[in-house]
């Protein structure tokens, strides 16, 4: 069974948060360290100091640690702006989602490395989707749903589409070009999506 699969788990005691959190911290500094293919469950337990039953009584793999690891940090991160104005919330978004990339150096392996081994493995992909993908399309998502309210969208405004130009950059930046994602880049990006959105002024 890969790393990535899926693994039957039992019920067990509680987190415990310091574990948890200790646990977070190998995983980044493993990836930091020596990248995302020298992540493994052994090597996880031993750098937290846990026992490795414990990884699996929390999570059924390693990617599903990895997919908690990331979302915990871009919850943190990434604000979910409200300044009345979509284009100020667009530039506050991407900023921080860009910024997550290059202040934290494990995120763009990891990232790198979880889409690669998602497509060699559909439930992993789906699992992604999930846990990652549309949780942070539905954080976006929700600043065009409050521009909506403000009377700000044009009336046939594709706000998937929206959705798509600002993670399609990203991770097209991320796979292939490998260019910076910088702050310039997010203000820029947020400028092309709020002419593609707004109603005219």
């Amino acid at each position: 069974m890969s790393e990535t699969g899926k693994r039957a788990t039992r019920p067990g005691r509680p987190r415990s948060e310091q574990s948890r959190q200790a646990i977070h911290a190998a995983v980044l500094g493993i990836v930091e360290a020596s990248g995302y293919g020298a992540l493994t469950m052994d090597g996880i337990a031993a750098e937290a100091g846990v026992g490795k039953q414990t990884l699996y009584r929390w999570w059924p793999s390693r990617g599903a640690m990895t997919l908690e690891v990331l979302r915990a940090l871009a919850t943190e991160k990434i604000p979910n702006p409200d300044t009345g104005s979509l284009r100020r919330d667009l530039v506050q978004f991407l900023s921080a989602t860009f910024e997550l990339t290059g202040s934290q150096p494990a995120v763009l392996p990891i990232l790198r490395g979880l889409m690669a081994e998602a497509q060699l493995d559909p439930p992993f992909l789906q699992q992604l989707q999930d846990e990652l993908i549309e949780p942070r399309r539905a954080a976006l998502r929700e600043l065009f749903h409050r521009a909506k309210s403000r009377g700000e969208l044009r009336p046939r405004c594709d706000v998937e589409l929206c959705i798509d130009l600002a993670f399609g950059v990203l991770w097209y930046r991320l796979l292939t070009s490998r260019t910076p994602l910088t702050s310039a880049l997010a203000q820029k990006l947020a400028e092309v999506i709020s002419r593609e959105a707004l109603r005219a002024v």
